[in-house]
């Protein structure tokens, strides 16, 4: 059930992306933004979808944030991807865009998707009240700015020169800003969508970004690169601190289970209603890629 749910939100995602992209002038970047988009698994559209319907939105609204953080995500991949970051060939199975293209043309296109995610967030069908779309906005900005994602991959780069080794509660930090601001948003969405306390999901999706990272950071020991579809041991290599190297491989594996029963606790007030969400918390760390 759950991975039907996932698959069709990633449809919907999909379908509404190259909508969009129609619209923009045939280009090199065109081409480029719709590369950089395709595949992934889609866990935070999802996370807006779900969130949404918990309060009776239905998709022809939430596809426009969904799509949005997917559009912002994929920015930030494709920047990470560069030689100045993270100098990765591979992401999703394919060739880095930066590969297949250069790096001009994924610094571009980027920029584009990023703004990209603002135009869609602010879009009327959002919702009829303009207030939401200005709280989705301010939000999204906040969880991708200095403050959120890019302060997140700022001390991601700095902890590959430090020449002391992060702390459990640095890395923790890190990641809330890396991983797990942007998640946050994602399951925020709809209770901002429908003007209600955030709490409840603020609460979820900050243990269930903890347990993703914490599932990323396994998967760089233990994974297939081939079911990854990017390269994998980066870390170890690199000699940063992980929650493994930090936990131990089974002392990370219990982590990530205790932070998906307390990301499945903080759902209570929605009761069966946010089954859904609880099965992503469950994904998040079963997942292989």
């Amino acid at each position: 059930m759950f991975e039907t749910r996932l698959s069709s939100t990633s449809k919907a995602v999909q379908a509404h992306l190259e909508t969009v992209f129609q619209d923009l002038p045939p280009s090199e970047l065109r081409d480029a933004m719709a590369y950089a988009t395709q595949g992934g698994k889609r866990l935070r559209a999802f996370l807006v979808v779900e969130s949404a319907a918990l309060f009776g939105i239905s998709l022809e609204h939430s596809i426009w944030p969904a799509t949005s953080i997917e559009s912002l995500h994929a920015y930030s991949l494709v920047h990470d991807d560069l030689p100045c970051m993270d100098d990765d060939d591979l992401r999703r199975g394919l060739p880095t865009l930066h590969k297949k293209w250069d790096d001009a043309t994924a610094v571009l296109a980027g920029d584009a998707l990023q703004s990209l995610a603002f135009e869609l967030t602010c879009h009327p069908k959002v919702s009829q009240n303009p207030l939401v779309r200005a709280e989705l906005a301010l939000s999204l900005a906040k969880a991708s700015g200095g403050a959120g994602m890019v302060y997140g991959q700022s001390l991601d780069i700095a902890a590959e020169k430090t020449q002391v080794p992060l702390s459990l509660d640095e890395i923790k930090l890190l990641q809330a800003g890396k991983t797990g601001a942007l998640i946050k948003w994602s399951a925020c969405a709809g209770a901002r969508m429908a003007q209600e306390d955030v709490g409840p999901l603020a609460d979820y999706s900050e243990a269930l970004g903890l347990a993703f990272q914490i599932a990323d950071d396994i998967l760089d020991v233990e994974g297939d690169e081939a079911t990854a579809g990017k390269r994998l041991n980066k870390d170890e290599s690199a000699g940063k601190a992980t929650f493994v190297s930090l936990l131990g491989l089974d002392g990370a594996k219990q982590a990530a289970q205790d932070l998906v029963k307390q990301a499945e606790n903080a759902l209570a007030p929605y009761g069966h209603k946010a089954e859904s969400l609880k099965e992503a918390a469950r994904f998040a760390i079963a997942r292989k890629s």
